[in-house]
């Protein structure tokens, strides 16, 4: 224990003493515990803020920064304040990622690790995570193996997998649009994920697999590539790229003139692209994993101001991704009365949200023995402007994500908790 920690005990030990002299209810209330100098419950972020997901991942924290304030508000984590220590994983350095997740664990004593948008990244340091028996949660990383085969007791994953994401869409995509498919896919956990899940689902629907590329993570021409993808001739080319790749991407199909010629689609899309992009690029048929525009659902509302006061947007998926992870990880704490990682994940182990944190229309659940959050997708079209001027997605179908979801046998989680 260093100075700091000895003068902060010393401060406790003597506000204890007062208290016991006024009398023991002075101890109940949180605000009065946090306001003695309680050490504070510290969330390590490993989280891009640099490189090709840097607006996703800082969405996220704004997602993050909000819960915290309101998990404050209310008293904190067992009575102490929450803190968020934010660490640069980089878009795409698994070995950046990894030590940052091994200086929040080793220096700062985190009692969360919090990562990854990069599902190559999130697979890293839950390896990290496991081994030294942290409590993560995973907010953005998609790929399958984080609750599949992969899966840990201490890992949770806030954010659909990429098999939960196809199913949302591919099989209405065939039967609207046609069986030929092309794919342009990122070469990494997350596009090969999903492009795993599309072959299935084609070949469950007798589609045809023309063709995939795989292309690194970061690149800004796609021209080679869609050239591939036009002689090709699917009746539908699937663009499987995320954050500003996504972004790149969609610009040039419609500069080449894609979309007039075949139908665009994908997996999920980001509302952070959808506003990068011109009105006229706002192409393609997708998945969403949170939107803004839920008129009808309890707290939504509330949530979309408290983030425009905060942020002077509208949140996206990954601002609900953030928020809703860390209130999760409290949820943990608080029902399980302590900050012992094996109680804390007992306790968020087949939990259901409550409303004003799963902020969709279907429940939303940390699946037992698997820990993927099963609850809402949307799929529909991209819009070049709609009711707000952050409305730039269609709803044309609301998912509740039990009903396409694989079994946690089929998913390949075998979970095993310690003695």
């Amino acid at each position: 224990m260093d100075d700091k920690d000895s003068s902060k005990s010393i401060n406790r030990r003597t506000v204890l003493k007062m208290a016991a002299t006024a009398g023991a209810a002075a101890l109940v209330s949180p605000r009065v515990v946090m306001a003695t100098g309680e050490q504070p419950v510290k969330f390590g972020v490993d989280n891009p803020l640099t490189g090709t997901y840097a607006i996703t991942g800082k969405n996220e924290l704004s997602g993050m920064e909000l819960a915290v304030e309101e998990i404050n508000a209310k008293g904190g984590i067992l009575g102490r304040p929450a803190q968020l220590i934010v660490e640069d994983s980089t878009s795409g350095d698994a070995g950046v990622a990894v030590q940052k997740a091994h200086k929040l664990i080793d220096r700062d004593k985190v009692h969360f690790l919090i990562g990854n948008v990069n599902s190559g990244l999130t697979e890293a340091i839950s390896q990290v995570a496991y081994a030294k028996g942290v409590f993560m949660m995973d907010p953005g990383g998609h790929a399958d193996p984080i609750t599949g085969t992969e899966c840990h007791w201490n890992v949770f994953q806030t954010d659909p997998s990429t098999t939960l994401l196809v199913n949302a869409i591919a099989p209405n995509l065939i039967k609207r649009f046609g069986k030929r498919f092309y794919f342009l896919v990122p070469d990494y956990a997350f596009g090969l994920g999903l492009l795993k899940a599309y072959r299935e689902n084609l070949k469950k629907y007798n589609a045809t697999d023309l063709g995939a590329d795989l292309i690194p993570l970061g690149t800004t021409d796609y021209s080679s590539y869609l050239i591939k993808a036009q002689a090709a001739k699917p009746d539908v080319i699937i663009i499987l790229q995320n954050g500003q790749d996504q972004t790149n991407v969609l610009k040039q199909a419609v500069q080449f003139g894609l979309d007039k010629r075949f139908q665009i689609a994908g997996a999920n899309i980001e509302l952070e692209t959808l506003e990068a992009l011109s009105p006229a690029s706002r192409i393609g048929n997708w998945v969403i994993e949170w939107y803004w525009n839920q008129p009808n659902v309890p707290h939504v509302k509330e949530f979309v101001e408290a983030i425009k006061k905060k942020t002077g947007r509208v949140p996206t998926a990954r601002t609900w991704f953030g928020h809703t992870s860390i209130r999760a990880c409290a949820l943990a704490a608080n029902n399980a009365k302590s900050l012992d990682a094996v109680k804390m994940a007992r306790a968020l182990d087949g939990l259901t949200l409550p409303p004003d944190v799963a902020l969709q229309p279907h429940p939303a659940t940390y699946r037992a023995n698997q820990h993927l959050l099963i609850g809402t997708l949307w799929a529909g079209h991209a819009q070049a402007a709609g009711s707000a001027p952050d409305d730039l997605f269609h709803i044309d179908a609301v998912i509740d994500s039990k009903t396409i979801a694989p079994t946690i046998e089929e998913a390949g989680c075998k979970m095993t908790w310690p003695a």
